[in-house]
């Protein structure tokens, strides 16, 4: 089976009951994910979730195969999660979809791939699997999305506050659940007793632009800026910069950094492709400089090894919310330092 996220939300009930192996791509990241989170609410008894990651399923292809047949320790139900680039997790489906045992439900979000990679055919006339292609979204959905959001939470929200709410989020829609939420446990709201939702109570809750507040942090880390980095860290910490929305920047932009390095190949020519993407409007062309350091650092094993960092981090930070701040600090460290490495390489090649 096949979808799109046009008609996503009409096939998503029949395919959490029908289908075992979702596959969701395309160049919105946030969308699959949604996609994801959305089948896993859909199924009758998700029970344990289990993370993995596509550079784990590529170096041992089998795993999949056996923690999909597996049990729960206490004997309960289960689900696999997997955060993958491109067609990393290809061997590992081609396994386990040779197996005829029937096992738990398997997702995963694939990064810089397509409904025409790899792992995409070898599911796509499956009728116990799913191809979810999901394409950016323009500002309107967005916005009618974060309506819709607000309505469920119990908030009375018009199209400019929802509109600067999906601007704020730069169309994540991730980013935007979460200034909904904090909307909604701000104004006391719920379902029940509905709140309106004013330009001033949007304001009270801190709702900066990812330019104004992630922006500035994300290209530090990424690009291993030494020089910014203890200034960026002290403003994350006095703006109280929420953390997974941060989090959440970095990985938007490291999917962005994977669908380029897809196109640009191995001997590719960064320059010329950010130009060609800024003419196709794909790349916003403040953020050029930026996509240049950035695709330099982070390319190959480097890029693999950065994904499975964000991986673990996002699980830590889900796990030990209370120290949020500094477990994400931490990782920040160490991912800069990482940046900082590969630049002092570089230098010392062209020396």
């Amino acid at each position: 089976m096949k979808a799109t996220q046009k008609d996503f939300a009409s096939v998503a009930a029949r395919v959490a009951r029908e289908a075992r192996l979702f596959f969701l791509c395309g160049p919105d990241e946030s969308g699959a994910s949604d996609a994801a989170a959305k089948i896993v609410s859909l199924l009758d008894d998700p029970g344990e979730r289990i993370e993995m990651s596509g550079a784990e399923l590529r170096r041992d292809p089998v795993r999949l195969g056996d923690e999909a047949r597996s049990t729960s320790l206490f004997g309960g139900t289960r689900h696999i999660y997997v955060r993958a680039q491109g067609d990393e997790a290809h061997d590992a489906v081609k396994t386990l979809i040779e197996n005829e045992v029937e096992g738990c439900p398997v997702l995963i979000v694939a990064t810089g791939a397509t409904d025409k990679s790899r792992t995409a055919k070898l599911l796509a006339g499956r009728g116990d699997a799913l191809v979810g292609m999901f394409y950016p979204p323009d500002l309107a959905s967005v916005t009618a999305t974060v309506r819709t959001l607000a309505n469920g939470a119990g908030l009375k929200m018009g199209s400019e506050v929802a509109q600067r709410i999906a601007r704020a989020a730069g169309l994540d829609t991730r980013l935007a659940r979460s200034e909904v939420e904090k909307l909604a446990l701000y104004l006391d709201a719920v379902p029940e007793a509905p709140q309106a939702v004013t330009m001033e109570a949007l304001d009270a809750i801190g709702a900066s632009t990812e330019d104004d507040a992630f922006g500035p942090l994300v290209d530090t880390i990424l690009g291993g800026k030494r020089e910014l980095l203890a200034s960026e860290l002290k403003r994350m910490h006095d703006l109280q910069i929420n953390p997974v929305g941060l989090l959440l920047a970095l990985e938007r932009r490291v999917a962005q950094l994977a669908a380029l390095n897809a196109q640009l190949g191995a001997n590719g020519d960064v320059g010329a492709l950010l130009e060609a993407e800024a003419k196709a409007r794909r790349v916003f062309w403040k953020d050029k400089p930026a996509l240049a350091q950035q695709l330099r650092v982070w390319r190959g094993p480097r890029l693999d090894r950065l994904v499975s960092r964000l991986v673990a981090l996002h699980q830590n930070l889900l796990s030990n919310s209370q120290d949020s701040e500094l477990l994400l600090a931490d990782g920040l460290v160490r991912i800069a330092r990482l940046a900082i490495g590969s630049t002092k390489q570089r230098v010392s090649r062209t020396v």
